[in-house]
């Protein structure tokens, strides 16, 4: 299953093409270094919550952007690997040395996968979320996106990917566990649905609600701190 290093990034509107080019500069090493994929994506759709929500996970401010982002690796140990080479590689040092955005802010960890079914090829659009999970519902977690998955990917959606956490550390000022406001015995769980386009999207979920299999399904985690939203991919690798 895939291993996942997931990311919610604060980056100044204003650095949108910044940012990219960054990421751009960056893709390549981490493709080197052992990674399948690298995805950056811009919010577009991400709400304000009552709870908790994505752009107070990285504490943005008002001319800031949250971006949902993640690197996948085939395992773990591959995982371990490029991380160790990146803090020794000089070119990612070159890399790092001008970073468009907050790198205090900035939250990370490793995800095991639990779910992932379909196919990213074509990926236009992104529904990212971020969601607090019992120690112990791993199973109940995969049984729950196994049960779910189908209905997305019959209703317009390309993949579905959901994972547990594996590699999920304190930060100094934000973390997963702050975002998901995690309480005793609890982790993070983090996942994506990715779509052709918005208007896929838009439509897919309206029918993904209507879908009887969705119905009944007795959800292993507290929804009312679920964090979720909408984002375009800016870097695709």
């Amino acid at each position: 299953m895939t291993y996942v290093e997931g990311f919610l990034v604060p980056v100044p509107s204003a650095n949108k093409e910044a940012y990219k080019k960054h990421a751009d500069d960056a893709a390549p090493l981490f493709r080197e270094f052992g990674a399948t994929r690298m995805v950056e994506a811009w919010a577009d759709d991400v709400p304000r919550g009552e709870v908790n929500d994505l752009w107070g996970a990285v504490d943005a401010a008002e001319d800031e952007t949250v971006l949902f982002s993640w690197i996948e690796y085939p395992d773990k140990a591959t995982r371990d690997a490029a991380n160790a080479r990146i803090m020794s590689d000089p070119r990612m040092k070159e890399v790092g040395a001008t970073m468009p955005f907050d790198g205090k802010r900035m939250v990370w960890g490793g995800f095991e996968s639990v779910c992932d079914e379909g196919q990213g090829a074509g990926t236009g659009y992104i529904d990212g979320v971020v969601m607090p999970m019992p120690l112990d519902a791993r199973d109940a977690y995969a049984r729950f996106s196994a049960a779910c998955a189908p209905a997305f990917l019959e209703n317009g959606a390309l993949r579905v990917v959901d994972a547990f956490a594996d590699d999920v550390r304190d930060g100094k000022q934000t973390d997963f566990h702050r975002a998901v406001h995690r309480q005793d015995g609890e982790t993070a769980a983090y996942g994506w649905v990715e779509w052709p386009d918005k208007a896929t999207r838009d439509a897919g979920w309206e029918k993904v609600m209507a879908d009887p299999r969705m119905t009944g399904q007795d959800a292993p985690f507290d929804g009312k701190r679920m964090m979720f939203g909408g984002f375009v991919p800016i870097v695709d690798r």
